[in-house]
């Protein structure tokens, strides 16, 4: 650890610039770095007017499913009928 955090320091200390290459993008994986796997499912917030929630609850209950499931199915199908 005390290595790791001495390196850091030293290239703290150095300037970096002229081991940039600005003609060449580089990824990530280029630079030995990997962001954590996107999980299958996210969390989001959005604001519907009531009328239009009140429209949705009563339709997935006559249907019998949750809301939020009907929210996705009809999501679903409308993205698949634009493309």
């Amino acid at each position: 650890m005390k290595k790791k955090r001495h390196e850091i320091e030293d290239y703290d200390e150095q300037d970096t610039t002229a081991w940039i290459n600005p003609s060449k993008s580089l990824s990530l994986r280029d630079l030995g770095l990997k962001l954590p796997p996107a999980p299958p499912t996210q969390v989001i917030s959005i604001r519907l007017p009531t009328y239009l929630l009140n429209e949705l609850r009563a339709k997935a209950s006559a249907e019998d499913i949750p809301y939020q499931a009907l929210i996705k199915h009809l999501l679903s199908k409308s993205l698949k009928r634009a493309a």
